[in-house]
């Protein structure tokens, strides 16, 4: 799998959206980079029922989530050094 798309952002929590894609061509969107109170993990797509609450649209096993996670965060701090790096470069103009 691999991050299809991810927008970085400060949106409360949230810190970026994103969608994955499968090695077998599905595309998952509505996944979220939450920072929490023991750092950063992933929230699964959802929709607000009947009642007002949240329920995720997907469900996977812990492992799954993990890698999930362990992608998404790879993707998001990948991004974050390189925009660092660029901040660092001297433009010669």
């Amino acid at each position: 799998m691999k991050i299809d798309r991810m927008n970085k952002g400060s949106w409360g929590k949230v810190r970026a959206y994103f969608d994955l894609k499968t090695e077998e061509g599905f595309t998952l969107k509505g996944f979220k980079l939450i920072d929490g109170i023991s750092g950063l993990f992933v929230g699964f797509p959802s929709q607000k029922d009947q009642d007002g609450e949240y329920r995720d649209t997907i469900w996977a096993e812990k492992e799954l989530k993990d890698r999930v996670t362990e992608v998404a965060m790879r993707h998001y701090e990948q991004d974050i050094v390189s925009s660092d790096a660029m901040d660092d470069e001297v433009i010669p103009f």
